[in-house]
């Protein structure tokens, strides 16, 4: 049977991924990097989407990453992530990032992004067809609901960037960067 023509459940694909934050994560305020933390949310959406595609898979866009609570060296850094939305070849995997301080018992949470993933044919190198979701619960069919509408609001904001794209003229141009804090060398060329 075709990965097209089933479903598979939301709990099927769903990982946990537990790291400590070791001294050579740390940046210069010594903190753990922000990158560090962004290449641990992309394993795992990696992870989970080629769980439930059972297909190679890449990262197509990252939903906004706000870093609402630094991470310290010596926290335990785990994140979730699941399978929200599916499309026909993408999915819109959820991550949450939650950091905890063993010494002082608290728990903070660090992170909530959304990774868009699509699976592709190793050979073709083609977008393939995922399974869709069996939603077995409401906080399921809630997050399945969210991740369709994330979708259309993304095409939407760039069809309006590109519409705006289209319109900029050099008089265009002038006028949004007057009064900004910038200085012009050179005169924008009208396209």
């Amino acid at each position: 049977m075709s990965s097209a023509h089933h479903y598979k459940t939301v709990s099927a694909s769903q990982i946990i991924l537990k790291e400590l934050m070791v001294p050579s994560y740390a940046n210069f305020g010594g903190k753990v990097h922000g990158g560090v933390i962004l290449s641990l949310m992309d394993k795992i959406a990696y992870t989970c989407a080629a769980s439930h595609a059972k297909s190679y898979c890449v990262t197509a866009s990252v939903d906004s990453v706000d870093f609402m609570n630094p991470v310290e060296v010596g926290e335990l850094l785990t994140l979730f992530a699941s399978v929200n939305y599916v499309g026909h070849s993408s999915m819109e995997v959820g991550i949450k990032v939650i950091s905890e301080d063993f010494k002082q018992d608290i728990v903070k949470h660090t992170n909530t992004s959304y990774f868009t993933m699509v699976a592709v044919d190793e050979e073709t190198r083609q977008p393939t067809a995922v399974p869709g979701l069996i939603l077995e619960t409401e906080q399921q069919i809630q997050r399945f609901v969210m991740g369709k509408l994330r979708r259309q609001l993304k095409r939407q904001h760039h069809r309006e960037i590109n519409q705006l794209r289209q319109a900029l003229n050099q008089e265009r141009l002038l006028a949004e960067v007057a009064g900004e804090r910038c200085q012009l060398l050179v005169e924008p060329q009208a396209d």
